[in-house]
């Protein structure tokens, strides 16, 4: 590869930053509650619990907040979103309760959403075609018309019926899975409390009402039955069935992808259904307006604080945490942030938990497919189906860019590339340059380019990757958006590789899976991660799960936290 991989860390650096965060020096010994891991869900519970006046630390592994919604400056001069990249599933009461904005959360919102190059030779010298989608109806039906005029009059209906199902599931976002232990079984007085649980799923059924079929199929059909039934065009399908297998190790024509469809369109920006953005300054912006909420109602929150084991007494009731090195810190409950696997089998005394708890935990399903690829370039893409030759960012360089994405074959070959144990010959790109619309960034001219691409394995035919396999494998995505945009490789300047490993290791994502388990039917709601650990509660008294690997699952969301924190709040208060 012709660009340097640059590693940027200095001590000075994160020194600087944490004074600038206000990290505290030293732990109390004591605490009400412990949150394990700095990540959105850990420091939104931390927030709640302090607001609801526990006293809550944060202790965090790295010399950065946020798990893997972090702002990084791999590349001197580059401000990279490491991981996380795009903002929109935030839940608005959240935002609201925390004041986010009063703490400094800024957001730029995108317009168009989507762009889809072809790689085509354009009729009579005309650039090849394109698909952009947005908000506006006239223009989504225009982009579309280019391949389809009766995709282009259902597009508006299969929206809004995305738009029904979606606010129709938003109160079991807000609240923990139904309890059924409680409901059906102990006393009456019990069984009523318990009860009340369901109300949010009342409330889903009730705003469903005839939608309730729609809703089944669309969590357990392929997305490619569900997009049959309204589309005939490629271009079309394919942009759509990427938000289906984004992240997942799946395929639009396997079961299950539409619910991932779906995930991907529940948020809102701004009050803007389904909107995303790009945040101020990358993804750790929202990371450190959810620290300062946290720190306004007087939490502390650490960062190089690497806890080593969660303790638990002769009773087995979690008492505080160890970090590395030696330092105990003891609390009421703890909170992990991190995923079921690391919590339960690097964190917590495996005397603790039975073996048949142990083995169901070894069950849960890590798998990825991505490979994430953060580029610095000193000038912006310019792209054959839109050219751009002044040098200043169009409408479509603020969108997610589709490549490789013009066909559903395309994404479906990718996938069996990875399930023989290979990186896929012609990965799904999704390419972002949030620095179109946040300069501060990167220098004056230069851009910082985001690729989330799939699907890589996390080993290669059953060996562990190496140096080589990452320089290879982003190469071939370099060329492969070469052939896009000519000049990209020319313009490249640094890149930051983080294969499926790199990602579990550096953000301590089990398997390198970014929602902390597969979103998959088998791993949602009341399974979620598992049906004995899908209220938030474990098998160790004052031990709870607060991260994506619990409901309602990945995303910067933080209803995990916050549904985590008010189950916390709930058990002390009857204790």
């Amino acid at each position: 590869m012709a660009a340097a991989v640059w590693r940027f860390r200095s001590r000075q650096a994160a020194a600087a930053l944490r004074a600038s965060r206000g990290c505290h020096s030293a732990a109390r010994e004591r605490y009400d509650a412990l949150v394990i891991g700095g990540g959105h869900n850990g420091l939104v519970a931390a927030a709640y619990l302090q607001r609801g006046g526990l006293k809550t630390a944060v202790l965090e592994r790295r010399h950065v907040l946020g798990g893997a919604a972090v702002s990084e400056e791999i590349v001197p001069g580059f401000h990279f979103s490491r991981c996380s990249y795009l903002l929109s599933l935030l839940r608005p009461h959240i935002y609201a309760d925390l004041e986010l904005k009063k703490h400094g959360l800024k957001v730029y919102m995108r317009d168009p959403h989507a762009f889809t190059p072809m790689l085509e030779d354009g009729e009579g010298g005309a650039p090849p075609r394109s698909l952009t989608l947005g908000s506006d109806p006239a223009l989504n039906q225009r982009e579309i018309g280019k391949f389809s005029q009766k995709d282009a009059k259902a597009f508006p209906e299969f929206i809004a019926y995305l738009e029904r199902l979606a606010e129709a599931i938003h109160p079991l976002l807000d609240a923990p899975p139904v309890d059924i232990p409680g409901v059906t079984s102990g006393s009456l007085w019990k069984r009523v409390a318990a009860a009340k649980t369901m109300m949010p799923l009342v409330k889903c059924g009730l705003k469903l009402g005839r939608n309730i079929p729609d809703l089944y199929e669309i969590v357990t059909a392929p997305i490619m039955k569900i997009l049959n039934q309204w589309f005939e065009s490629e271009p079309l399908m394919a942009t759509l069935a990427t938000d289906a297998v984004i992240g997942a190790m799946t395929c639009p024509n396997n079961p299950g992808s539409g619910y991932v469809l779906l995930h991907h369109v529940m948020g809102e920006l701004e009050k803007e259904k389904g909107a995303w953005g790009y945040v101020a300054g990358g993804m750790g912006g929202v990371s450190q307006a959810l620290a300062c909420s946290a720190r306004s109602f007087g939490a502390d929150i650490f960062t190089e604080k690497d806890v080593e084991q969660i303790l638990v007494g002769a009773d087995g009731v979690a008492r505080g945490v160890a970090l590395k090195d030696g330092t105990e810190i003891h609390s009421k409950v703890v909170l992990s942030n991190a995923t079921p696997y690391v919590t339960f089998k690097n964190l917590t005394p495996k005397s603790s938990l039975s073996p048949e708890f142990l083995k169901a935990v070894d069950q849960i399903d890590y798998t990825s497919p991505v490979t994430k690829i953060n580029v610095a370039v000193d000038k912006l893409p310019n792209f054959l189906a839109s050219p751009t030759p002044d040098g200043k960012p169009g409408p479509h360089h603020q969108c997610s860019i589709h490549l490789n994405c013009e066909s559903v074959d395309v994404l479906e070959t990718a996938y069996k590339d990875a399930m023989n144990g290979r990186p896929s010959a012609r990965p799904m790109l999704e390419m972002t340059i949030p620095s179109s619309l946040d300069p501060s960034l990167a220098p004056p001219g230069s851009h910082v380019v985001s690729l989330f691409t799939q699907f890589t394995p996390y080993l290669i035919e059953g060996r562990e990757w190496t140096d080589q396999d990452r320089e290879a494998y982003a190469d071939l995505v370099f060329d492969w958006v070469e052939r896009y945009a000519p000049g990209f490789k020319r313009s490249i300047v640094g890149s930051d590789i983080l294969t499926p490993p790199d990602l579990e290791r550096i953000f301590g994502l089990t398997g390198g899976n970014i929602f902390h388990g597969s979103m998959s039917l088998d791993q949602l709601y009341l399974a979620r991660p598992l049906p004995s650990l899908s209220d938030y509660r474990s098998p160790i008294k004052g031990l709870y799960l607060c991260g994506s690997g619990s409901h309602p699952g990945g995303g910067v969301m933080g209803s995990n936290g916050w549904n985590a924190a008010l189950t916390v709040m709930a058990d002390l208060k009857r204790n």
